[in-house]
């Protein structure tokens, strides 16, 4: 099961949350998101454990539980929907110039 893990500390690696997640069970994988530029933690990342019982025990266990001094968010990972991000059926983000305003390229 992939399990999300939001609301990290910045300071947060791979290996924190392997050890905070083997206590419950066999982990597959356990990875941080980094930032690119800054290289220090986006505040979330992703544990994979083999064994469902295991994983929906260690959902139950920690999300809330304290990770130096934040409460984190644990639950099951969600796949990504197709569309992510403005719903471009409306013309959000100013897509085709269809909101208006914006860079007229036409006019020079």
């Amino acid at each position: 099961m992939k399990i999300f893990v939001g609301s990290l500390p910045w300071s947060a690696e791979d290996q924190n949350l392997r050890t905070l997640f083997e206590k419950f069970g066999q982990v597959d994988s356990a990875s941080v998101l980094m930032d690119k530029f800054t290289g220090r933690s986006r505040g979330f990342g992703f544990v994979e454990m083999p064994d469902d019982e295991s994983a929906k025990q260690a959902i139950s266990a920690l999300n809330g539980s304290d990770m130096e001094g934040r409460a984190i968010v644990v639950n099951e990972a969600k796949e990504r929907t197709e569309g992510f991000g403005p719903d471009k059926r409306k013309g959000g983000g100013n897509y085709g110039n269809k909101g208006g305003g914006g860079y007229n390229r036409n006019r020079y």
